[in-house]
């Protein structure tokens, strides 16, 4: 009898453990996970942007000469300041002199043989073709001479306005070619001053001409100035990728800064934007402009929804995209859901 309930209490646990799956124990349901939530609303956020960039003018230039030749004498060295008008360099005139002293040649001995087919003409010994081509060959000569001039006024530079030299690219003595630069100069003098900065293409759109900023840079003299958004560029830059805005300062800076250096602003847009702001614990493996964020649609479970992240402030985190038809986000307890986990409200 000993054997016999022995081999029985074995054949019970052989079956028990080869029984199908589906004839096993219930599964475990997965207990609701406590979660708090908040209402979802847009705003209309007026979102300050950050950019930085340097001083420079809107009249930058590169100055050169309209034809070759030898540099005779340079007047102004970087950093001067120059006046509207003022003489900075000028060409060795030895060959353009000799060029306008042809053309004038040129000129004379047409008007005397225009004058000469022009009495035969009258006189009908000459054709009416050939008093046309004496008429044609004094214009063209004529034309000749205006351009050895042109070129001869322009065979030295002058200051369009006031402002100063930025660089000087070549030495007395030097021979350049036409248009080859000899000066980079601006327009400080005249207050032209602005700051470039670059943005990204959210915060250009967010700009418009006009907006408020206030310009920052190390200098002691110019900690924070007002000013306001004088230009867009209406194409991205092809190195950088970005955008670039110009601010005006509201004073001019003087000689308080000088092109190229370094500035910040802070630009207030006149216009907001509409925006979701949520805590910062709701929001999940953020990687750059992109995170997660936990959502219900009152059906007792969690959504995992993609974001798009517009910026952050001192509290919030701003959401620009992906929350369209959501209306409860899940603040608390995020760490502990998975998608279309069960949760449980708690206030």
């Amino acid at each position: 009898m000993h054997k016999k309930f022995v081999y029985s209490i074995l054949l019970l646990a052989i079956t028990a453990g080869c029984s199908h799956p589906e004839s096993g124990p219930a599964r475990i349901a997965e207990a609701p996970v406590p979660v708090k939530t908040a209402t979802l609303q847009q705003q209309m956020i007026y979102e300050p942007v950050y950019a930085s960039g340097n001083f420079t003018t809107d009249d930058e230039t590169l100055r050169s000469f309209k034809t070759g030749g030898i540099v005779q004498h340079l007047f102004a060295r970087e950093g001067d300041a120059v006046k509207t008008g003022q003489l900075l360099a000028t060409l060795d005139l030895t060959e353009i002199t000799a060029q306008v002293t042809q053309a004038t040649l040129a000129y004379e001995k047409a008007q005397r043989d225009y004058q000469r087919v022009s009495n035969l003409y009258k006189d009908s010994v000459v054709t009416l073709e050939q008093f046309q081509n004496a008429a044609t060959g004094l214009d063209m000569v004529r034309e000749q001479l205006t351009a050895a001039r042109f070129n001869r006024t322009f065979s030295e530079i002058r200051a369009t306005g006031d402002g100063f030299i930025l660089k000087k690219f070549v030495n007395e003595g030097q021979v350049v070619g036409a248009g080859t630069p000899v000066f980079q100069t601006n327009g400080a003098g005249n207050g032209n001053w602005i700051l470039r900065v670059a943005v990204s293409d959210g915060q250009w759109s967010s700009l418009a001409i006009g907006d408020s900023a206030v310009i920052s840079s190390d200098m002691p003299d110019l900690k924070s100035a007002r000013g306001f958004v004088l230009h867009k560029s209406e194409g991205v830059d092809p190195l950088s990728g970005t955008f670039t805005i110009d601010i005006r300062p509201v004073i001019n800076p003087g000689r308080l800064v000088a092109s190229g250096m370094f500035g910040k602003a802070a630009i207030t847009p006149a216009r907001g934007r509409k925006l979701w702001t949520i805590p910062y614990d709701a929001l999940l493996d953020a990687d750059g402009n992109k995170g997660y964020v936990f959502v219900t649609y009152g059906d007792g479970r969690a959504s995992r929804v993609k974001v798009s992240v517009a910026g952050i402030t001192r509290d919030h985190v701003l959401i620009d995209g992906g929350l369209e038809g959501c209306n409860t986000l899940i603040v608390s307890g995020s760490a502990y859901l998975t998608d279309q986990s069960p949760i449980t409200v708690i206030r």
